[in-house]
Parts: structure tokens; C-alpha cells; sequence
């Protein structure tokens, strides 16, 4: 599968300025996949460790961290000469190992001049939580998301229409000819979201629903079983609890996360540290308020109120067990939760291209789903509708208090402009993300 992190792994091998690499990412969202490709591309061979199934690796680090001595002993247990130019070198699950993990600052500093690759799926996790002497400064940094919808476009096929959506998103006042077509692409995708084992089993199974939730299900038992590390066993029952809290959450009218809907009584002090956890694990994005859409935007956030998403939207729409008809577009047929679906593809989008986003507004005045700076660096309101029905009293509250320079609604209708508004259909929703990253 190509991803979009192929072109960043390529600029940090050729940098000049390259440090060794840390890539982040939620468990399942092809890591090794993308390392491995990359390694196929780039290089003669590759030097992988796996420290959660190779102990004798673990012990080539306890044994000493000096980049010579670590070539030798990588040498002698894989069986291979690492050569700096030739050879990737690959610390998989580092987060076992926290030797190695010290380790990377010596590469830097002493041997610059190999090519170190190290990933974990509860790195973010264990870094966060135990005493870890993590390189600061001393390592490049980057974080592989669920596929956004161009990947997925990629994956089945369909790169043509992705080319065609990213240049009808430049003349906004011309109707795309193949909205209907993308349309449907754009609610398959919300079913099977961007997890990449699911995505690939939807693509060959001749896009058979049923095989592909099973995979969703059994990344989401994964994910259950992962709470139990590095926690205790009444935080882990916390962790559980908040996590199967979020479908709940989002099918209120209000989706700001409320504790008590995790259960009855529930406060912040005991489920601060379980949505932590959950933030540091990738599986779940926090959308924080701002008081006022002014920038700095963090300058005004407002971290008592916020609401949480999945980071994939494919495994929400499992846990909600939405089919294809759900997904039809009708007056009042299943708003709820359809409405919540489309925040999360959005918001997943935004995440993708790493857009620092927030939301504005309360129940009583209005919301509007997402704020976020452009690469103007304007402060942009973005409203998401679920279907063709368009009014929105909040953004127009908004767009007359705070006059921005423009404003984004993103629905099911094709692309538009009326004034300082632009009508955005939901499968672009990637083409604006890239827009507001990059100039």
C-alpha cells in the first residue's frame, strides 16, 4: 500500500541533518509495513529487531550501548554485515527495550552516519508513564496515522478520482462531475475507515463488509488487551470503561465528553489518567475548546471542555455495527450517530495532515465543529452537515461576530461558493486539510 508517510521517510533519509528516527503510531496502522517497504526501497538489506520477540536483542543493549559495540553484536545475532550506507537498521517495539531506546542518542552523537529506524505501538505510552530517559534532541520525530481518504483512494484503485477531487478543490465554483461517484466512495470509506489489514482484506475480498469487521473487531480486542499494560488493574478497568464510553459520547446531541456518561457519578480525577492513557496509545483524538477563535488558538483553549473521537472512523462505525443502508441520506434517519461519524472523518483528516484543531462554541450559542488555522495563518471555522440540509445558525453567528476571512461547511452537497463561503463536499475534506498545511 503507498502512504503518505513514504515521502516523508524518503526527506528524512536524505536530509542532511538526520537524526535517528522515532516513528509513532497506534497499534495496527502498518508501521512495519511502512518501514519495511521503505527499507525494500532504499536500501541493500535491512538489520530488524523485534525486541518483543527477541530477547537475545534485549541483551546486546544491556550488554553496552556504544554504537560499535551494538554494530557488532546486531551483526552477530542477525547473522549479517550492517554496512552505514547500505543497511537500514530497524528497533521494533522499542518501548520493551529502554537501553536501546537511550542508545539512539549515542547513534546520533558518535555514528551519525547509520541509518536507525526505531517504532513502538505503546511507545507514546510507556514513555509517558515510566521514568524513561527518552534522546530529546537527539532523534527526528514522526507519527504514522490511520490512512486518511486519498490512501484509501490509492489502495482501491481509484488515484485518477483522487487527482480530480484535489484539482476540483481549486475552482470551488464549479459542481465536480463525479461527486456521486466520490460520494459513494466517501460513505464505503466510513465503514471501513483506515486501518490497513481491514482496508486490504475490503479490497480482495471483493469488498465483502463482513470479513473486514471482524478485522476492525479483532484490532479492537487488541487494543482492549493493550490496556492492561503498563497500568493497574482498577486503571485498566478505567481505561476500558472510558474507551467504551466514546460511541455513547458522540450519539449525544451535545458530543462534549461528560464523565458521567462513562458511568454514573463519574469525575474527572478518576478518568483523567485513563483518557491520558488512551491519547499516548493513538486510538483516540481529543478536540479542545477555544473561548475565542483568536490566535494563538491554544492561548484560548479550554481544557475542561473538550470532546474525544476515535482515531479511526472505520472503528466507530464498527462499534456502532452501522451497515450500508445506515448510511443513505434521509431526513432524521439516524442523525445522531451519522452526525458523529462525519465529525470523526473530518477530524480524522485534519489529524492526518497534523492540523492543530479545536472547536468553538456551547449547546446554548451554537457550536461549530472545528476551528483551524490556514497556511495564512487565518483562523478558518469549519461546520460539518451530515446530509443536504445546510442551515447553520451557529456558523452564521460565528461568521458575524468574528468576520473570518472565510468560512468552510463540509456536507454532501458539491463544491460552491456564496460570498465569504465555501461549500466543500465531505470527500474532500483531505484536499482543505492539505490546503490549510500547506502555502
Amino acid at each position: 500500500m503507498r502512504r503518505l508517510i513514504d515521502d516523508q521517510l524518503d526527506a528524512w533519509n536524505n536530509s542532511t541533518h538526520r537524526k535517528p528516527l522515532v516513528l509513532f503510531g497506534a497499534r495496527q496502522v502498518g508501521k512495519t509495513y511502512a518501514i519495511t517497504h521503505f527499507a525494500k526501497r532504499s536500501f541493500a538489506n535491512m538489520a530488524y529487531v523485534d525486541f518483543s520477540r527477541d530477547e537475545q536483542a534485549s541483551a546486546i543493549f544491556d550488554a553496552s550501548i556504544a554504537p560499535a559495540d551494538l554494530i557488532h553484536g546486531l551483526e552477530s545475532l542477525l547473522r549479517m554485515e550492517i554496512n552505514a550506507e547500505h543497511t537500514l537498521i530497524v528497533l521494533d517495539e522499542i518501548q520493551l527495550c529502554e537501553r536501546a531506546l537511550t542508545s539512539l542518542k549515542y547513534f546520533c552523537d558518535d555514528a551519525p552516519q547509520y541509518h536507525v529506524i526505531a517504532a513502538g505501538s505503546l511507545l507514546g505510552v510507556k514513555v509517558n508513564r515510566s521514568k524513561y530517559s527518552f534522546p530529546v534532541g537527539k532523534v527526528d520525530m514522526l507519527t504514522l496515522h490511520p490512512m486518511n481518504f486519498e490512501e484509501y483512494l490509492w489502495a482501491t484503485n481509484e488515484q485518477r478520482l483522487a487527482d480530480d477531487i484535489r484539482q476540483a478543490f481549486t475552482q470551488p465554483d464549479r459542481p465536480f462531475t463525479l461527486h456521486d461517484r466520490a460520494m459513494d466512495l466517501i460513505r464505503e470509506y466510513m465503514l471501513i475507515g483506515g486501518m490497513p489489514e481491514p482496508v486490504n482484506a475490503y479490497v480482495n475480498t471483493d469488498h465483502t463488509l463482513q470479513y473486514a469487521r471482524t478485522l476492525q473487531r479483532n484490532i479492537i480486542t487488541a487494543y482492549i488487551a493493550d490496556m492492561a499494560k503498563y497500568s493497574s488493574a482498577r486503571e485498566t478497568q478505567r481505561i476500558v470503561e472510558a474507551w467504551n464510553s466514546i460511541p455513547r459520547q458522540l450519539a449525544k446531541e451535545n458530543h462534549k465528553f461528560q464523565y458521567k456518561t462513562i458511568r454514573p457519578g463519574g469525575r474527572a480525577n478518576a478518568y483523567q489518567g485513563a483518557l491520558a492513557w488512551l491519547v499516548s496509545a493513538g486510538i483516540i483524538t481529543r478536540l479542545t475548546q477555544v473561548s475565542e477563535p483568536v490566535t494563538p488558538l491554544k492561548a484560548f483553549e479550554d481544557s475542561s471542555a473538550f470532546k474525544i473521537y476515535m482515531a479511526d472512523t472505520g472503528l466507530l462505525s464498527c462499534d456502532y455495527d452501522i451497515t450500508p443502508t445506515d448510511l443513505i441520506p434521509a431526513d432524521n434517519k439516524a442523525s445522531a450517530f451519522r452526525g458523529a461519524l462525519n465529525e470523526n472523518y473530518v477530524l480524522q483528516q485534519l489529524t492526518a495532515a497534523e492540523i492543530p484543531t479545536y472547536y468553538w462554541g456551547t449547546l446554548n450559542r451554537g457550536e461549530v465543529e472545528f476551528i483551524a488555522r490556514d497556511h495564512d495563518g487565518n483562523v478558518i471555522p469549519i461546520e460539518v452537515k451530515s446530509g443536504h440540509n445546510v442551515t447553520a445558525r451557529s456558523l452564521t453567528a460565528y461568521r458575524s461576530k468574528y468576520q473570518p476571512a472565510y468560512a468552510i461547511r463540509l456536507s454532501a452537497k458539491n463544491f460552491g461558493i456564496e460570498g465569504d463561503l465555501r461549500s466543500v463536499p465531505l470527500y474532500a475534506a483531505w484536499v482543505l486539510a492539505e490546503h490549510m498545511q500547506h502555502s
